[in-house]
C-alpha cells in the first residue's frame, strides 16, 4: 500500500506577516497532484491542520475545499488533530465526512478503532491517536499521573491489543501528534511541556509497521519506521535549513518498508544574516538572497540609522531585523542574554527565586512551580478547545 505522509498544515498561519494563504493553496494543489500522478493508495494527516483552534474564514474555506478534493479522488484519508486545532471543531460532521472516505480521529477514546482498508497483500489498520493533552484525558486512559507518556502508552497499548484481536498478517498504521525523542525541534512549534517533561520514548511505538509523526516541523526520520513528515512550509526562520517534503511510504507484505521524500512547493527560500549592516549591503557573496526571506541580525556596536530602509534597497523581502551588537565579555547586557538563552519557562522562574532570596527553590518549591506552568499550559488548551 503507498501511503502519502503529511502533516502540520497550519492553515490560517502567516509568516511574520506575511500572509501565507496563497502558498498553503499552492500546496494543496501539489498534495492533490502527487495523489493522481504517483498512484497513492491513502492519505495520511498527522496533526495541525489549522493554526489555531478558531481560525479564520479563508482557512476554513480552504480546508473545505481540500477535504472535496481529497474525496473526489477516491483515495482514502486519515487526519488527526494537533495541539493546535480544536478537536471539537476540527471533529464536527466525522461520522459524514468519513462516508466520502475522509476520517477525521479527533476523539482520544477511539484511539483503538482503527480505519481499515486493503490491498493485494491483505488488510491495513489505521490508528489515528490525535494530540492527547494528558490533563484532559488521564481520566479517560486511567493514568495516574498526567504526563505525556503516560497517555501515549497508555493509548498505544489499545492500539496493540485491538491489532492483536485482528488476523495474522494485518498491517499497522500509527498517526500521532507528540515530541518523540531524538527530534529535532524549531522555533515554530507551541511548547507542549508537562512536569517539566515533553519527549516521549520511539519505544513507545513498538509492535506497529509505520509511525507517521506530527509536531516537529523537519522532517526526519526516528527510526526506520518512525518519521516526521514535517511542515510543508517554514513558519519561523530556525527553518531555513530545512527541507520541505512529504514521505511516500510503501507498506508491502509482512511490513516491509519503503520510504521516499517529495519536496514541497515553498514561496521564497530562508535566509539568516548576520554582520554589520555595511557588510551585508557590500558582501557580493550575499547576491544569492536578494530574492529571499531574510531575517537581518546586526552587529554594530551602536544602531545605525534607518536599518530596515537601507537593507530593503537590497534584500526587498527583508522580515526580521535583530540587533545583537558585539560587546565585551563583561558587559552586564551580554552576561543577562546569555543566562536567557535556551532557557525553559521553570528555569528561569528559578532563576529568579534565587536572585531575589539568594537561594534556589527546594524539592517542594520546584514541583509547585512546575505544576503551575502545566496548569497554565493545560488552560490554554481548554480555553482554544471551546
Amino acid at each position: 500500500m503507498r501511503i502519502l505522509h503529511t502533516s502540520d498544515w497550519h492553515l490560517g498561519r502567516a509568516f511574520h506577516r506575511v500572509g501565507m494563504l496563497g502558498a498553503q493553496a499552492a500546496f494543496i494543489e501539489h498534495l492533490v497532484a502527487t495523489v493522481r500522478e504517483r498512484g497513492v493508495d491513502a492519505v495520511v494527516v498527522s496533526g495541525d491542520v489549522y493554526d489555531r483552534a478558531v481560525p479564520p474564514l479563508a482557512a476554513v474555506e480552504l480546508f473545505d475545499d481540500t477535504l472535496h478534493r481529497l474525496a473526489a479522488l477516491g483515495v482514502p484519508t486519515v487526519m488527526i488533530s494537533g495541539n493546535h486545532d480544536s478537536a471539537r471543531r476540527l471533529g464536527v460532521g466525522a461520522g459524514l465526512i468519513g462516508r466520502a472516505g475522509v476520517h477525521l480521529r479527533t476523539e482520544p477514546a477511539a484511539c483503538g478503532t482503527p480505519v481499515v482498508l486493503a490491498d493485494e497483500h491483505g488488510e491495513v489498520a489505521f490508528y489515528g491517536l490525535p494530540y492527547l493533552e494528558p490533563a484532559l484525558v488521564r481520566d479517560e486512559f486511567g493514568v495516574e499521573k498526567a504526563a505525556h507518556e503516560a497517555v501515549l502508552a497508555a493509548a498505544m497499548d489499545r492500539v496493540r491489543a485491538d491489532l492483536a484481536a485482528r488476523a495474522p498478517g494485518t498491517r499497522s498504521v500509527v498517526l500521532a501528534h507528540a515530541f518523540v525523542t531524538g527530534g529535532e525541534p524549531s522555533d515554530s512549534e507551541r511548547d507542549i511541556t508537562v512536569g517539566g517533561v515533553a519527549a516521549v520514548p520511539a519505544g513507545i511505538f513498538a509492535g506497529v509497521d509505520y509511525v507517521a509523526l506530527g509536531h516537529l516541523h523537519g522532517c526526519q526520520t526516528i527510526t526506520e519506521r518512525i518519521r516526521y513528515s514535517g511542515s510543508p512550509l517554514p513558519y519561523s526562520f530556525s527553518e531555513a535549513g530545512h527541507r520541505k517534503s512529504m514521505w511516500l511510504v510503501d507498506l508491502g507484505p509482512g511490513g516491509a518498508l519503503g520510504a521516499e521524500r517529495i519536496d514541497c512547493p515553498v514561496p521564497r527560500p530562508l535566509a539568516r544574516l548576520r554582520g554589520t549592516l555595511e557588510e551585508l549591503l557590500a558582501d557580493p557573496a550575499l547576491a544569492r538572497h536578494e530574492e529571499a526571506w531574510v531575517e537581518a541580525t546586526l552587529t554594530d556596536p551602536v544602531r545605525p540609522a534607518d536599518p530596515m530602509a537601507r537593507l530593503t534597497e537590497r534584500f526587498p523581502h527583508t522580515l526580521s531585523l535583530v540587533f545583537a551588537p558585539e560587546r565585551a565579555d563583561g558587559d552586564p547586557e551580554t552576561s543577562y542574554a546569555r543566562r536567557l538563552a535556551d532557557r525553559s519557562d521553570q528555569e528561569i522562574a528559578e532563576d529568579f527565586v534565587a536572585h531575589v532570596r539568594g537561594t534556589g527553590p527546594d524539592a517542594r518549591e520546584r514541583a509547585v512551580l512546575r505544576d503551575a506552568f502545566d496548569a497554565v499550559r493545560a488552560d490554554d488548551t481548554v480555553r482554544e478547545a471551546v
